[in-house]
């Protein structure tokens, strides 16, 4: 499968609510049969790929969050210079298509009950709630990592 463009475009979101920040557990086992990644999933931002559906970075954001969380409870609060870039182990460039993938991130409040959370995503397995002294060490990925360092004083 060749892809003229081989980058991913995707959105995604550092989300708060008072000091704590929302991670998902994303376990991708479910789509990969040769999935080599740690046994308890990855804890990561919120974040997807956009769809041609999508008729804005915003609009992509909210499908996201809706669909990795269950919720529509969120505001956004600003659009992050900010971004993820990695390139894909060789088993996804072989399944997608896409050698890397390009996320653009925002600042996002949630305004909803944090029971709430009931992710839709059969890629997720849990959304929770960390204080933001523990985000850093339950982040899987070192550029996920490097965000989060440059952002987390932007958490009110």
């Amino acid at each position: 499968m060749t892809r003229i463009d081989s980058v991913r475009k995707a959105v995604g979101a550092v989300i708060y609510k008072g000091q704590n920040v929302l991670l998902v557990n994303k376990v991708m086992a479910s789509l990969l049969e040769d999935w080599e990644g740690p046994a308890g999933g990855e804890w990561d931002f919120p974040k997807g790929g956009i769809e041609q559906k999508d008729g804005s970075l915003e609009e992509a954001l909210l499908r996201e969050l809706h669909e990795e969380t269950g919720s529509t409870e969120f505001k956004i609060v600003r659009h992050l210079e900010e971004k993820i870039c990695f390139p894909f182990p060789p088993i996804i460039v072989e399944k997608s298509g896409f050698k890397r993938q390009e996320t653009e991130m925002f600042l996002v409040e949630y305004l909803g009950d944090e029971d709430n959370l009931q992710p839709l995503d059969g890629e997720i397995k849990e959304a929770r709630f960390f204080k933001v002294e523990e985000v850093e060490r339950r982040l899987t990925h070192s550029d996920t990592k490097e965000l989060w360092v440059k952002v987390k004083s932007q958490i009110q």
